[in-house]
């Protein structure tokens, strides 16, 4: 037993007797409740260290990591975490589970007097250390200070299964389209798009809709790349080429001016590029002497449940970017949300080192 951990007991036996909340501010000046930061560390590591997380979803495993906060620190476990900032005011800190070293702070920079609490876990998922560091240590460690935007929209499946949100392309596009299309051997889905080689919006939606039933195996709940990576697969095949191809550009099927998501919630995540967007694909060359803009790509939802490591579709919404927003509205009092991307060297796992 380490010298110090009875005196660490001590400040979480302080605070269970208190009958403090997480909310309820403690200044730092109380030398009986207030966790200096190592003591604030290392109760941490005690208590949660060879917690499996293993196949939790991802908003299961964020509750459940506080709950084990909240016992490790001598507090009672709430019925609900309220969405406050920080997420434990009392001892003014943030959670973070890490599996790589790209820490994410969504909606806020830095706070210089904030504690970051890192919880690193291994490719099981289980944890294996954790690391509280102050915002003044981390903040140089964020070389652009700047936000990153990301939009967001609402899924709410209809009573169809299949459903063709628009009928037609953006002008731009229509006159361009033809459904004498037929993908050859040489053709690659991350082709740049041509004249007489993209499918209009209702032949692909012809194409698509038996996808809906389909199962394929889950990827892990961690996993949302490879998941989704699954599905412009299968996509890809149903479209009629012989090969997937990514490459890692917008939209995903760039042949067909073609983004594919994939839901399991009703929360749509679409990056940093607004569906409706009129600026031109820097990266796409001209289309008939015209310039392809975001609202010109195609946008294929599907709506799926994971079940018993299977990933089922239930749901086909297909539309373009111009009409996205007809169909699919923005969070009511927050069209974005923003993020810092944060390079980390996180202290080796306990099996690394």
């Amino acid at each position: 037993m380490r010298p110090d951990s009875k005196r660490h007991e001590r400040y979480v036996e302080a605070i269970r007797l208190s009958g403090h909340s997480i909310y309820d501010r403690i200044e730092e000046s109380n030398p009986d409740l207030w966790l200096p930061t190592q003591v604030l560390e290392d109760l941490l590591q005690s208590s949660m260290a060879g917690l499996s997380l293993a196949g939790l979803p991802l908003r299961t495993r964020s509750k459940v990591v506080k709950q084990h906060v909240c016992r490790a620190l001598g507090y009672p476990v709430p019925n609900r975490f309220r969405k406050t900032s920080p997420r434990f005011p009392g001892q003014n800190f943030d959670v973070y589970v890490q599996k790589s070293d790209n820490l994410q702070i969504w909606n806020n920079q830095i706070s210089m007097n904030r504690r970051y609490v890192i919880i690193r876990v291994n490719k099981d998922d289980v944890i294996t250390r954790i690391w509280v560091i102050t915002g003044d240590r981390l903040s140089p460690l964020d070389t652009s200070g700047t936000l990153t935007i990301k939009h967001q929209a609402r899924f709410h499946p209809s009573g169809s299964s299949a459903e063709l949100a628009t009928a037609l392309d953006t002008a731009l596009l229509e006159p361009i389209t033809t459904s004498d299309v037929e993908i050859d051997i040489f053709m690659s889905p991350t082709d740049f798009p041509r004249v007489g080689q993209l499918m209009p919006i209702k032949y692909l939606y012809n194409k698509l809709v038996p996808l809906v039933g389909t199962t394929f195996p889950d990827a892990g709940h961690d996993q949302e790349r490879n998941r989704a990576a699954s599905l412009v697969r299968l996509v890809c095949e149903k479209l009629g080429y012989l090969h997937y191809r990514d490459s890692g550009q917008f939209p995903d099927i760039t042949h067909q001016l073609l983004e594919i998501k994939l839901q399991t919630s009703s929360t749509i995540d679409l990056g940093m590029i607004r569906p409706d967007d009129e600026e031109r694909l820097v990266h796409i060359p001209e289309l008939s002497e015209q310039h392809v803009r975001g609202c010109d790509v195609r946008y294929a939802l599907f709506y799926g449940s994971i079940d018993n490591e299977l990933v089922t579709i239930s749901h086909l919404v297909l539309t373009t970017g111009a009409r996205f927003f007809d169909r699919f509205p923005q969070f009511q009092g927050k069209i974005v949300n923003q993020k810092l991307q944060i390079h980390l060297r996180l202290p080796p796992s306990l099996d690394d080192a």
